[in-house]
């Protein structure tokens, strides 16, 4: 399991979540791959339980892209200046 961690801060409308629905404000990504699926989950900073991330789990076709995956996903969502 290969795990890649990152704070952000959402833009207007925030980060739609499985769980919880929408989560706003100073927050961190997480993408964790297990068996070739990759798995974006979110919390607000410092909190102890992370959410699902509406659509944004996928297979990867070679883990070397995670990386790569996780840095969009953090450019899409880190929107500080809305």
């Amino acid at each position: 399991m290969a795990d890649r961690s990152s704070p952000f801060v959402a833009g207007p409308g925030g980060v739609m979540t499985d769980e919880v629905g929408v989560v706003t404000g100073d927050l961190e990504l997480r993408t964790t791959l297990v068996d070739g699926v990759l798995k974006a989950t979110v919390r607000y900073e410092g909190a102890e339980e992370w959410y699902a991330i509406t659509g944004a789990s996928c297979r990867l076709a070679d883990p070397r892209d995670h990386d790569a995956v996780h840095a969009v996903l953090l450019g899409v969502l880190n929107r500080p200046q809305g």
